[in-house]
């Protein structure tokens, strides 16, 4: 957020934290959108129509969840934090009856957890909008706690991670406590599972991914970090945080929100690889030591061209899908997609996986046209094979969930819309 905007009136409401001053927006530290590349002229005009288009899905019965997922991940994301509470819960797949659940008290008294949950809480603090009352913020502390420790009280086979909070509080300022509730308790069980266990070992082997998409992009860049034996301990507070710790921006923070709640448990990986690799003259100059290079590479960089990198992850994940990494992946153990087993073979409408294919295919095609007026070249084997990948994903996608019913891939984890009417 610029500096001098925040001497404004703070109005929190059951539906998150909105300002008033300038009659603009509802979010905590901004516009509660992601600026689009290098701001584009037309913009304007593109982020109505985008309102108008995600609108119109969530009007329609059933909801167009497809829809949704391409609004979430093409440019911008979701525009506000009015429209992602609208729209989050759809992503999650949260059935209304959960949505209604009446609120819960959590005894704190001898509770395993609260010691450690207040303690992240009370170091939180730049988390909260700058400017924001300390009356205010201290009640948004204790929200945030209530949080945690409900969603902990009703599943005990979760396990507090320090680390939790940075994407629980990303939940509370966008959706108040209610909602917020809701949604971080589907998100624990699914997305978040893998680092709740009682070991880090889960999480290891989620990590154990980064350097494969590296080697498979940059080989150089991959080497250059093997022979500082850098390793992938850099990227652990990014990974287990959505990014929600080390990006400033609280803006960032949520275009990223939307992006992965679109796209399957394992994108943050691959948004982690694309970092390290839109950063490849920074890594190649730097001292090959593994204390330097680790020090670089935990810095994220805040001026970073967030909508270019999210397209760049969705290109890699169709490129370089989870299942033809596992095995390097999982050299060291077990493989990291495996605690998602309970998801449902999922219809077309609902594929996070068939949107950032679609995507691919659309660029493919404007590529491909293009090179149609230029010189014809020979395309290399590899190159060859790859858009033979992605033409049978396609057609795959194409002929729809009949076809889809009988795949068996390990890609197809999202949950079936039964929920909603």
């Amino acid at each position: 957020m610029r500096k001098g905007r925040w001497p404004v009136t703070f109005v929190q409401t059951n539906k998150g934290v909105s300002r008033s001053g300038d009659g603009k927006m509802s979010s905590p530290r901004g516009a509660g959108a992601s600026s689009p590349v290098n701001g584009n002229q037309g913009w304007d005009t593109r982020r109505k129509r985008k309102i108008a288009d995600i609108t119109q899905a969530l009007g329609v019965s059933p909801v167009d969840v497809a829809a949704l997922r391409r609004m979430a991940i093409s440019e911008g994301g979701l525009l506000t934090d009015e429209l992602r509470r609208q729209v989050w819960p759809r992503l999650l797949n949260v059935p209304p009856h959960v949505l209604e659940r009446e609120p819960e008290t959590v005894e704190r008294e001898n509770n395993k957890d609260y010691n450690q949950v207040l303690l992240d809480v009370q170091r939180s603090l730049r988390r909260f909008p700058p400017g924001m009352p300390d009356e205010q913020r201290e009640g948004l502390q204790e929200e945030l706690i209530n949080i945690i420790l409900l969603v902990l009280k009703r599943n005990t086979q979760l396990h507090y991670y320090q680390g939790y909070h940075d994407i629980v509080v990303t939940f509370l300022l966008v959706l108040g406590e209610h909602l917020a509730t809701a949604l971080v308790e589907k998100l624990s069980t699914h997305h978040l599972r893998d680092f709740m266990d009682p070991t880090m070992d889960n999480t290891k082997h989620i990590l154990n991914y980064l350097m494969p998409i590296i080697e498979r992009v940059n080989p150089e860049v991959h080497d250059f970090m093997q022979q500082a034996e850098v390793g992938t301990v850099f990227a652990l507070s990014w990974l287990i945080t959505w990014f929600g710790h080390v990006l400033s921006d609280f803006r960032h923070v949520v275009r990223l929100y939307d992006f992965f709640l679109a796209c399957h448990p394992l994108m943050p990986i691959y948004f982690a690889a694309v970092i390290v690799l839109y950063r490849e003259e920074e890594v190649l100059e730097c001292e090959c030591d593994m204390a330097m290079v680790h020090h670089l590479l935990s810095q994220i960089p805040q001026d970073l061209p967030y909508e270019t990198l999210i397209s760049r992850a969705g290109d890699l994940f169709v490129q370089f899908p989870p299942s033809e990494l596992a095995r390097e992946a999982a050299s060291h153990d077990s493989m990291a997609a495996s605690t998602f087993k309970d998801f449902d073979l999922a219809s077309t409408q609902q594929r996070p996986d068939s949107v950032l294919r679609r995507r691919r295919r659309q660029k493919q095609a404007a590529l491909e046209r293009s090179a149609a007026t230029a010189v014809a070249s020979v395309a290399q084997p590899s190159a060859a094979r790859r858009f033979v990948r992605l033409a049978v994903m396609g057609l795959t996608v194409a002929l729809g969930a009949a076809a889809l019913a009988v795949v068996n891939s390990a890609l197809e984890w999202a949950p079936k819309l039964d929920f909603f009417p």
